[in-house]
């Protein structure tokens, strides 16, 4: 039995979850953003106030756990209170807001990417403290601290440019640019991977997929014809997008998602080491969607309690909402569609989940 969390003409854009794993909060194409039991679908509440789509919702730091922000096309980045959900601080913008980030050496730095800008605030006080405005020509699609850098600032554009900035003392682009690499076609997503996250992957609106050492600024990895790969990885229908990259930090091991239109998904290992090596596909999760996956939020490997045995979170353009259970937690054997509980039989094959 499925029962449709939204409206038909809606569908969901981006999700995340909380620090401690117990709020699954997602976006919608409302403008809206909804809060849900990350273990059981339950709905818990909603956030509304944008005028513009949501491009990119992020959890704060870790000292504030319960605010989450978001940044939107109507040019201003919310917080709000995940307590009571109510809005709690607002920057506002003369243009299209794509990305945010929160890092910096002390924790306190906000980054957004806009229209060919990089833009920076204090996110405690919400002090503005630069824009970065010579390094990119086009849309600023992504912006994001490394993890083990913290003073680090990856940003990557529609000018297919990916920069790296030092975000230590007072900002500007003369001293703080640290390097640029060309990935030649204009960037949808980018992330870090390797051990010491010293790597980044970069999926590209084409559908490329390249891979990058961003300490040195070389690229390691680049594959043009990725969706023909992985299409030939599995026995399903032809992959038509890629939905985001993963990396599992316990296993050092990077994957790319890549999915159908009717509602598909796939993992595939990416081989770094060797040129166009996308291995075949390693888990699959159909029965789910229906239509385009949008968004794609893995669960940790360390989820304990309630969310032990959960694989991951996808929402799509069908507006459905999925959790999907691991094949590995034999008694776990409850997953769920939008707002219902469906049970599932549990199958031998662990390359496979289903929310049925």
């Amino acid at each position: 039995m499925l029962l449709g969390l939204m409206a038909s003409a809606s569908y969901f854009i981006y999700l995340v979850t909380s620090q401690e794993n117990s709020t699954l909060a997602v976006s919608l194409s409302t403008n809206a953003l909804k809060f849900y039991c990350p273990a059981t679908g339950q709905y818990l509440g909603e956030c509304t106030g944008h005028s513009g789509t949501i491009h990119e919702i992020s959890f704060a730091a870790p000292s504030s756990p319960q605010v989450i922000c978001s940044c939107s096309s109507d040019g201003t980045i919310r917080a709000w209170d995940t307590r009571s959900y109510k809005q709690i601080s607002l920057l506002r913008t003369s243009q299209e807001l794509f990305s945010l980030s929160f890092g910096g050496s002390s924790g306190n730095l906000l980054a957004a990417g806009s229209n060919s800008q990089v833009l920076l605030w204090d996110w405690r006080n919400s002090k503005w403290l630069a824009s970065l405005e010579e390094s990119h020509m086009d849309d600023v699609t992504q912006v994001k601290f490394a993890p083990h850098q913290h003073s680090k600032l990856i940003s990557a554009a529609v000018d297919g440019l990916i920069c790296v900035f030092d975000t230590d003392g007072d900002m500007n682009e003369d001293n703080h640019l640290l390097s640029v690499m060309n990935v030649e076609t204009s960037v949808a997503k980018v992330g870090f991977f390797g051990n010491t996250y010293q790597k980044l992957w970069c999926l590209s609106h084409i559908e490329t997929l390249s891979t990058w050492d961003w300490n040195d600024g070389s690229r390691e990895l680049n594959i043009e014809d990725a969706r023909s790969l992985a299409t030939d990885r599995w026995n399903l229908d032809h992959v038509d997008y890629f939905v985001d990259c993963h990396y599992s930090l316990p296993d050092d091991k990077l994957w790319v998602i890549g999915g159908t239109t009717a509602g598909t998904i796939g993992y595939f290992p990416i081989r770094t080491g060797l040129e166009g090596a996308i291995g075949s596909v390693e888990a699959i999760l159909e029965g789910g969607h229906i239509d385009v996956v949008r968004t794609i939020y893995p669960a940790a490997s360390t989820y304990l309690g309630q969310n032990r045995g959960i694989f991951g979170w996808t929402g799509g353009e069908d507006g459905r909402l999925c959790c999907w259970h691991s094949d590995e937690i034999a008694e776990i054997n409850k997953s769920w569609i939008s707002s219902s509980l469906v049970s599932r039989v549990q199958r031998k094959n662990k390359s496979r989940h289903q929310p049925y």
